[in-house]
């Protein structure tokens, strides 16, 4: 069974330690917060992809069915490595504190899952192997949506939203840049455009927006303060590379869901030899499958004005 990462920790509430660093992960990324992870064996996971349902129909007394099978197609998607070492010298943990590691170790998960998150959405290992390919560069031909084809870009149409929910088997959430996020809740305030946006809690008390009872999940920045998403995308008319997208997924283990060997590992190697410095190692071998054609679809083409109906 598939579970996020924030359950996950209260499976490991014996190990404070292991349970905290799983705990951060997740409340430093919106999607890691809510991405389920298979635990797998190995270093890879193959798996058929559902393409096509097979035929049904009716038939008359002594008569066949027509044969007829779905579609799958085949995929192994393999793990991998990511993580840091964590160096806090032995002079400042003497003068300031030993808390002065748990507050490094924090922010060097925080920076690994700002860096995952940016992997899950524009990920490309062609360009770089040592990564998974994401979103963008997995959904094409009828899950991929267009705004328009203006010259710069087009409004986002809550009927165009609607539609990219439609091509999506269960969706339960919406990724899209985090300005995009404050023109959703901008439209909330104009009631001619949506009566369809609400406000809800997420785990850590923290305001959630939805659209149709689908939560939201803003994109900001990744571990180098460059947005994930941001405005800068190429419209498909053409002209300025100043659009954004929008994603909408079905996160489950049955649609989009993440894959690891085992959660994340932080161990405390001490004191170094080379160096006066006490070492922190944190790994983790992940990454996530699509396990359904229609787990999620994408809307591309979106400049930042304000939503349309």
């Amino acid at each position: 069974m598939a579970l996020t990462l924030v359950e996950a920790a209260k499976l490991h509430s014996g190990n404070i330690f292991r349970s905290a660093i799983i705990e951060i992960y997740a409340q430093s990324s919106g999607i890691l917060r809510v991405l389920p992870f298979l635990s797998i064996k190995g270093n890879s996971y193959k798996y058929n992809q559902e393409h096509e349902l097979p035929g049904v129909g009716f038939r008359g007394v002594n008569e066949a069915y027509p044969e007829s099978t779905g579609i799958l197609n085949p995929h192994t998607e393999g793990l991998v490595i990511s993580g840091g070492d964590i160096d806090v010298d032995k002079f400042i943990v003497s003068t300031m504190g030993s808390d002065q590691r748990s507050v490094q170790e924090a922010m060097k998960i925080k920076a690994l899952s700002l860096a995952w998150e940016r992997t899950f959405i524009k990920g490309d290992s062609y360009v770089e192997p040592r990564e998974f390919d994401g979103l963008q560069k997995r959904i094409t031909g009828r899950q991929l949506m267009d705004a328009g084809n203006s010259s710069g870009g087009d409004p986002l149409s809550l009927f165009d939203l609607d539609n990219l929910i439609a091509l999506v088997s269960d969706p339960t959430h919406i990724l899209l840049e985090k300005r995009m996020a404050l023109r959703m809740t901008q439209a909330a305030r104009n009631k001619d455009v949506s009566g369809l946006i609400g406000f809800e809690k997420d785990e850590f008390g923290r305001q959630v927006v939805t659209y149709n009872g689908i939560p939201m999940v803003p994109i900001g920045t990744d571990n180098e303060n460059e947005d994930i998403i941001g405005f800068k995308e190429p419209a498909p008319g053409g002209g300025p590379a100043q659009c954004t997208s929008i994603y909408v997924v079905s996160m489950s283990d049955a649609g989009v869901c993440g894959l690891e060997n085992e959660n994340i590992q932080a161990t405390d190697l001490g004191e170094l030899q080379e160096k006066p410095a006490y070492r922190t190692r944190i790994e983790w071998y992940s990454g996530f499958g699509i396990f359904n054609g229609k787990a999620a679809a994408r809307l591309r083409g979106i400049k930042n004005v304000p939503v349309i109906a």
